[in-house]
């Protein structure tokens, strides 16, 4: 399987997932632990990729979604965003709703 059918496949399997520089317990970035912060407050249970470990996922992503920066969320199988407008949506109370459906 290329690296494009890999994401493919991950991002159909997993209703949230986050392209990350890091794991969660321990992000090797501020945007990626503050990804992770805002699921947590969520109560979201989501997949991980550690695009550190990963370079040809870290190569392909941003072809893939057409975003060029990290961390990357998606729900549903759908772009939402990076770090920045992570937190914009859990500011407003759309983050809650999106994760929300999925539980």
């Amino acid at each position: 399987m290329d690296t494009l059918e890999q994401i493919k496949q991950q991002v159909a399997e997993n209703a949230i997932i986050l392209y990350m520089k890091g794991s969660p317990d321990f992000p090797q970035c501020g945007f990626s632990a503050r990804a992770v912060q805002v699921l947590k407050a969520c109560g979201a249970e989501f997949a991980y990729v550690d695009i550190l470990a990963e370079p040809e996922v870290r190569a392909t992503l941003p072809q893939f979604a057409n975003w060029p920066t990290f961390p990357q969320l998606y729900v549903h199988g759908e772009l939402v965003g990076g770090s920045d407008i992570i937190f914009e949506l859990y500011e407003k109370g759309e983050l809650q709703k999106m994760i929300g459906e999925v539980a």
